[in-house]
This record gives structure tokens, C-alpha cells and sequence, in this order.
């Protein structure tokens, strides 16, 4: 696919490190309702935390008893998708982007098709493609994406497996409605780990970032520069259950 007509349009840039997941999901929602830019948040790293897309029911996707046990916050965000487990292994990238910058149009499989191929690019990363609206790498997934889509917005974010640990997973339910090519597959025979296949998360940013600057002019955000979004009057979805 051809996006050398991206290279016209402005995107702002927002790198973090380690703000907590409820944190971002606030921002992207601020940064979706209050504004009409183009952003991509990168995040490395949260505090744990068990995220759900917003039709989410904890009873039937989290195992309580785990929670008892162990609490760690339970958040429903302000998008679509399934259930994760995130922590300070996890790598967010957050697209909040016009609709009106693509030549196609903008439906959840042409945006996933889109996001592929530049992180192909971007990573260089063998046999990484997109499989059922998962990035995986060789049959194994490294990343889960969910969307958000406005009359003329779109938000499309990922949560990319650095690293994971077993234990945690423990913490998720198998969903009764999964993707066919994981086959009935455990979280930890399902999943695979970035750092298997890149140097360093610096790396991963580094390479991302520099590939949106070969389709974007991109302008570089601080974080303390989007305090006026976040305080802004829009309607907020994302909560802790």
C-alpha cells in the first residue's frame, strides 16, 4: 500500500515511560474527544494492571479468586477488544489520527492492514504479520490491538508483549470466544516475547519513531504540554471496576 500522501500531514508525537495504563487510557480519551490532531502516545511500562475493552464482564474474563488473592487494579477502557494483562514489560502505541489523512476508507480491517505493514517495516522483524486482528510472529502473538472509531477519528492502540511472566497470566480466564489460530492454546503457549527478537524496548521506540517520521512530519509533545486535554470537559469512559 502506497502512503507516501502521508508524508503531508502533521503528527504530535508523545513518548512516556512507566505512567500507569489508566494514566494513558485517560490522555487518549482527552486527546479523542477534546481535540481534532493527530497523536501517537508511546508508553513503556505501567504499574500491573488487568485492562478490558468496554463491553467487558470481569466475572467471565477475570479469575477472582486470583484477584482475592493478589489484587491488582481492573480497568474498563473506552474502546473495544479483549482482555490483557499489562505491567512494566508492557509497550503501548496509541494512533489517534483524521480520518480524512487516508486515501481508504476507514473500517477496522483496512486500519489494521495499514497499522501491519508499518510496524513490519518499522521493526524488521521475520515472519511479524497480522493474523486475525493480532500481530504475531510466527503463529505466536506479540501484540492485541482494540479501536475506537468517531465520525471523522479513529483511535487504533496496541499493547506489545516485551516480556511476560507466566504467573501473571494466571490472573486471565481462557475467553470462550478466541481467535481460531490459537487453537485452544494456553496464554503462555500463545503468546511470544519482543525481547526474543530485538535488542532492547529503546530500540523497539527507536525504530517505530523513526519510521513515522518517513510518513508523518512529526512534532515531538511532552507529556506536561497535554495537562489542558486532560482537565477539558469531554465525556469519560475509561474506568476502574
Amino acid at each position: 500500500m502506497n502512503q507516501s500522501h502521508l508524508m503531508k500531514h502533521q503528527i504530535n508525537l508523545v513518548n512516556l515511560e512507566n505512567v500507569p495504563i489508566l494514566q494513558q487510557l485517560r490522555l487518549e480519551e482527552a486527546l479523542l474527544r477534546a481535540d481534532d490532531q493527530n497523536w501517537c502516545i508511546i508508553n513503556s511500562g505501567s504499574s500491573p494492571s488487568i485492562v478490558m475493552g468496554i463491553s467487558g464482564k470481569k466475572e467471565q474474563l477475570v479469575d477472582m479468586r486470583v484477584i482475592k488473592s493478589a489484587p491488582i487494579p481492573i480497568i474498563r477502557r473506552y474502546s473495544g477488544g479483549g482482555t490483557v494483562i499489562v505491567d512494566k514489560d508492557t509497550i503501548f502505541v496509541s494512533f489517534i489520527l483524521r480520518k480524512d489523512i487516508f486515501s481508504f476508507e476507514c473500517f477496522p480491517e483496512p486500519i489494521h492492514q495499514w497499522s501491519a505493514e508499518l510496524y513490519k517495516s518499522a521493526l524488521n522483524i521475520d515472519c511479524f504479520t497480522l493474523k486475525e486482528n493480532d500481530y504475531v510472529i510466527s503463529n505466536k502473538k506479540c501484540g492485541g490491538n482494540a479501536q475506537y472509531f468517531k465520525k471523522d477519528r479513529f483511535v487504533h492502540h496496541t499493547s506489545f508483549l516485551w516480556n511476560f511472566c507466566n504467573e501473571k497470566m494466571k490472573y486471565l480466564k481462557n475467553p470462550s470466544v478466541a481467535p481460531k489460530y490459537r487453537n485452544k492454546r494456553s496464554h503462555t503457549d500463545f503468546l511470544c516475547r519482543l525481547k526474543d527478537f530485538l535488542p532492547s524496548k529503546k530500540q523497539f521506540i527507536n525504530q517505530v519513531s523513526q519510521f513515522l517520521g518517513s510518513r508523518f512530519d512529526v512534532v515531538n509533545k511532552s507529556n506536561e504540554m497535554l495537562n489542558s486535554f486532560t482537565c477539558s470537559q469531554h465525556r469519560k469512559s475509561t474506568e476502574i471496576i
